[in-house]
């Protein structure tokens, strides 16, 4: 079993339109409770995200030069300090992630960019849910029943006798113990087991022949 972000996304999601005001944005985020939201345009494809961060800038706003130069920045291109709408102030483009990537992906995702939230994607870029770092953790939260059954069918997969294997879980932690014909093998389950969706930690309790065992004499 793979865990896809559509298996965990929210699909209720607050978001704005790019017209949206800065008061708008900001009573919306208050209402719901989100600290960021997903900017869409009319047919619903997301053009950006906006954020408190991008709301504080508002707060922070440096003192504007005088005279002629002052009159110059404004006619200028707008800043975040002096935006009004959605459009202005949002962080663009935003990163997006489609419903049947798997949720190691979006976590990678977030890891990388240092974000806490993924608008989902349909084909059309069109918002369909978001999913947060809670979301990608929830997989943690699988039984440990679940954990041991997909251990053990990838154990048959790979080892040619899996039935000398033994398998327990607790609390997300696989232990494996028993023999297998090579360390190979060893290596190539303890991979599979530790990317299988739950698995906080593996303990390798597998024994092989040294390769030493099979040298010509």
């Amino acid at each position: 079993m793979s865990v896809t972000v559509h298996d965990v996304m929210t699909v209720k999601v607050v978001a704005v339109r790019e017209e949206a005001d800065f008061k708008e944005i900001v009573t919306a985020l208050r209402h719901f409770g989100v600290s960021a939201c997903p900017v869409i345009d009319d047919g619903g494809r997301v053009l950006g995200v906006v954020s408190e961060a991008d709301l504080l800038v508002k707060l922070t706003d440096p003192e504007l030069p005088g005279g002629l130069i002052r009159l110059s920045w404004r006619l200028g291109e707008e800043t975040k300090a002096t935006a009004v709408t959605a459009r202005r102030l949002m962080t663009a483009p935003a990163v997006c992630i489609g419903p049947q990537e798997y949720v190691s992906q979006a976590a990678r995702l977030m890891r990388e960019r240092q974000i806490k939230r993924l608008p989902v994607v349909d084909a059309g870029g069109r918002l369909i849910g978001i999913v947060s770092r809670c979301d990608v953790l929830s997989v943690f939260d699988r039984p440990d029943a679940g954990i041991a059954e997909e251990v053990a069918k990838i154990a048959a997969e790979l080892v040619p006798d899996a039935s000398d294997l033994d398998v327990s879980v607790t609390a997300g932690i696989v232990t494996m113990t028993g023999s297998v014909p090579r360390r190979e093998d060893a290596m190539r389950l303890l991979g599979r087991v530790r990317h299988a969706d739950g698995v906080v930690a593996v303990r390798d309790r597998l024994t092989y022949p040294a390769a030493a065992d099979f040298a010509t004499p």
